[in-house]
């Protein structure tokens, strides 16, 4: 009976207590709860829970478009294949099938079918946000959303522009954000949220407890601008790289940030960078030190031009730097191949089966990670004995294997894109005869450019120059000091005219910032004659905003800027042409008359 009374008496006391307590409770405290967890709701139908065909673990990820576009990390979406499930929240189970990856980024894109209005997530500007601002991560940790709605894990902003070394990995973490909002192997590839509700990352790498894979409070997301960048090249269904300076920075003496090493054969070091001298900014941020550098240059995709900002002997230098590749193509595909990328966030083990004996495991050290098998054909790596997953018939059609591309269907669909776009403000599929443009001089006098299949012509007051359509188109790079403007044009014209299917290999590379283009360019890459030509386009009205034609991987490229497009025979067509050989004009070519031969 005493004890009784006592319970109920302890009952009466709490009811009391949190009667007071939640009088006493600032209305402002409770609008606050109420817009939190009202964001959270706004947010959450986008998020992804995904699981490998296989049953070889799985993750989390983000619906970024209504056409069903999604993020995630390279390491959960390359256990699974070629295509995987995606659950969301509103109960349904989506296919869904490999983009493109970014191995290095720890990044991959897929696409889910069923619907062209997904919900999707607003992606906001990472470099605006700060340490101790609010975040949460939504996810699927443990692969416990069963029902596929997300776990969310709140907390702030420890961190902003981190460095996060490869550690024996591909993965290369740069200008991260770190939270010490909870992320556990599951919430890899989930989104990370900034307190309206925007998605500022993606989750994907943790530090954890020496004997266990439980969070310590320690989590690091790539930052969506990172993405942003990168976004277009994976949309390209290409297996990207990361762009390198062909330098290398450290401290000297004086605590400056100086070039401690340089290849001769970059393109830094033509624009004039060496050794010893000190860098002040890159990419228009200020260096300070060489992780921050590091920082920076891991932001950007292989093949962008960026500022660079040196001091030598107190005088400042500011040029525009061409980025090459971290890795050779066929590098980066034997380091795949060999199964060699491992995952920051491994899943648990299987739980063994009744009969079988478990595994032994010694306790691993933070951030250690558990190889992952290199992938088969279709599905993701399989367990002995386990059935190979059927591909269904939607990924069937969208799925194309191709050397050098995780998912070669989307390659071609977006160069077929590009250039139907070009095509569409004038066909030059019957334009098979010479080519001929005229126009005044700067110094006096005309010129006349006369461009035919096997041999351009270029007549000027004082002299002619023939130049011959060989085999090897860079042996020549007439005229002298253009970088080889005949041959550019000679590419312009071979596109134009026989497009992507007969022009030679062509491929779709992904968007790249451009001069004179409205948002970022689609760049198409043509392979002809031994040398390479980019060609970007002008996203808002689809024509070719210029050219670079490059007779080698380590020499400048012959630069052909296209402006002033009007009308020449029902078709647009550039009236001013603008030719550029490293840091040089080499000439700008006014079009007056262009004639087409029949």
């Amino acid at each position: 009976m005493v004890r009784a009374l006592t319970f109920a008496f302890c009952i009466l006391d709490f009811a009391f207590c949190t009667l007071v307590l939640a009088a006493d409770v600032d209305p402002a405290v409770l609008r606050a709860e109420s817009e939190r967890i009202a964001v959270m709701e706004k947010a959450r139908p986008p998020v992804l829970a995904i699981f490998s065909p296989a049953g070889a673990g799985g993750g989390a990820g983000v619906v970024i478009s209504a056409d069903g576009y999604a993020l995630t990390n390279f390491h959960v979406a390359y256990p699974c294949g070629s295509f995987m499930k995606c659950g969301m929240p509103d109960g349904r189970v989506y296919d869904a099938v490999i983009v493109g990856i970014d191995p290095t980024g720890d990044v991959a894109l897929v696409k889910l079918f069923g619907r062209d209005d997904f919900p999707f997530a607003e992606m906001a500007d990472s470099d605006l946000a700060k340490v101790g601002d609010a975040v949460f991560a939504m996810g699927n940790p443990f692969l416990l959303a069963t029902d596929f709605r997300p776990t969310v894990t709140y907390g702030i902003l420890s961190g902003v522009h981190r460095y996060q070394f490869p550690a024996g990995t591909l993965l290369e973490y740069t200008d991260c954000l770190q939270t010490d909002a909870s992320i556990n192997p599951g919430n890899s590839g989930g989104p990370l949220f900034d307190a309206q509700g925007r998605l500022i990352g993606i989750n994907g790498r943790a530090s954890f407890e020496k004997r266990g894979r439980v969070s310590v409070g320690v989590g690091y997301a790539i930052s969506i601008n990172q993405i942003k960048n990168f976004l277009g090249h994976l949309r390209s269904g290409r297996i990207v790289d990361h762009a390198t300076l062909g330098a290398t920075a450290g401290f000297d003496e004086n605590r400056r940030v100086v070039v401690t090493d340089i290849l001769e054969h970059s393109d830094a070091f033509r624009r004039g960078l060496r050794y010893g001298d000190q860098i002040v900014s890159f990419a228009g941020r200020p260096i300070e030190t060489p992780n921050g550098f590091k920082n920076v240059l891991g932001i950007f995709p292989k093949g962008w031009r960026v500022a660079l900002s040196f001091r030598r002997e107190g005088k400042r230098f500011d040029v525009l730097v061409r980025l090459a590749g971290v890795h050779t193509e066929s590098d980066l595909l034997e380091k795949l191949a060999r199964g060699g990328q491992r995952p920051p966030m491994p899943l648990p083990k299987p739980k063994p089966k009744p009969g079988e004996k478990p595994e032994s495991r010694k306790p691993k050290a933070p951030d250690e990670d558990i190889p992952v098998p290199a992938p088969p054909d279709e599905g993701g790596p399989l367990r002995p004995g386990a059935p190979k997953p059927a591909m269904p018939e939607i990924v069937k059609k969208h799925f194309e294997e191709k050397r050098g591309y995780a998912n070669y269907y989307f390659n071609r669909l977006n160069r077929d894109r590009v250039f139907k776009a070009w095509a569409a403000r004038g066909d030059f599929a019957p334009l098979d005869k010479p080519w001929v443009l005229t126009g005044p001089l700067d110094g006096g006098g005309k010129y006349r450019f006369e461009i035919a299949p096997q041999q351009i012509l270029l007549t000027l007051p004082k002299e002619q120059i023939s130049w011959p359509v060989t085999d090897e188109l860079g042996s020549s790079l007439a005229p002298p000091d253009s970088g080889g403007l005949f041959a550019a044009l000679h590419l312009w014209r071979r596109l134009a005219v026989l497009g992507p299917e007969r022009f030679g290999e062509v491929y779709y590379v992904g968007t790249a910032p451009f001069p004179g283009c409205d948002g970022p360019a689609d760049v198409l890459v043509g392979l002809h004659g031994g040398v390479e030509c980019r060609f970007s386009f002008d996203p808002k009205t689809g024509l070719l905003a210029g050219l670079e034609m490059f007779p080698d991987e380590n020499a400048d490229p012959c630069e052909v800027y296209f402006a002033d497009y009007r009308d020449a025979g029902g078709r647009q067509f550039p009236h001013r042409i603008e030719v550029r050989y490293g840091s040089e004009t080499f000439a700008t070519f006014r079009v007056e008359t262009v004639e087409f031969a029949k």
